[in-house]
């Protein structure tokens, strides 16, 4: 099973969020937020943490929020002694956490903003960049593949040291030194594209929106 939890940016509710829930967090982490000048910045970070130890909650990894998030060499978040697997993404004002007890995972979102789309041809194999070209709906397609390459290379955990170009998705499939990934489309806002990767089938994914998450 793979839980997704997403929630919302809100400037209504801020204050309130700093408010209960910072405290939880280590004093290096709440330096951390203090220094960002935005506050969507702040809250993009913070609600990551939230939606992640919120889910640890569900899991009934009751005080996970004191637990230290270690990151590996290629930068992929763990927690050391704990199978759990997680990844976090944010685009625009939504923000995502996918945890997993069984599979590694990866997951991304990105908001469909408008872009120069040759840009990026060169992150892309010649079947893929062909497919997007003669799209009826090229920002669409060019944001369907872009998402589940990310997503891919968080599930392989060895992050742009794996070149997007080196491994070709077909059919929500792909390899990469011959471990097989599979990926999962999750509807979450018509505005967003957003993927999930993991080295399993992907039948059973609940998605839950926290619009008031709290720890």
């Amino acid at each position: 099973m793979i839980y997704i939890y997403y929630a919302y940016l809100s400037e209504e509710n801020h204050e309130s969020l700093l408010r209960n829930n910072l405290l939880h967090f280590s004093e290096e982490y709440q330096q951390k937020i203090k220094r960002f000048r935005r506050w969507q910045d702040a809250q993009l970070s913070l609600l990551g943490r939230i939606l992640l130890f919120t889910g640890m909650k569900e899991f009934g990894l009751q005080g996970s929020h004191n637990k230290e998030i270690r990151y590996t060499r290629y930068n992929k978040p763990y927690f050391e002694n704990n199978a759990l697997q997680f990844n976090i993404s944010h685009s625009g004002e939504i923000v995502v956490c996918a945890l997993s007890r069984v599979t590694e995972i990866g997951i991304d979102i990105e908001i469909m903003s408008d872009l120069i789309i040759d840009d990026f041809k060169f992150q892309m194999t010649k079947n893929e960049w062909d497919k997007i070209s003669n799209s009826g709906n090229q920002k669409n397609a060019f944001f369907e593949y872009w998402t589940q390459k990310e997503a891919v290379i968080k599930a392989h955990g060895h992050g742009l040291s794996i070149p997007l170009k080196s491994f070709e998705i077909v059919d929500y499939k792909t390899s990469i030194e011959g471990e097989e990934y599979y990926l999962k489309e999750l509807k979450i806002d018509e505005k967003y594209k957003c993927m999930i990767s993991s080295k399993t089938n992907m039948n059973d994914v609940v998605l839950k929106n926290i619009s008031k998450p709290i720890i």
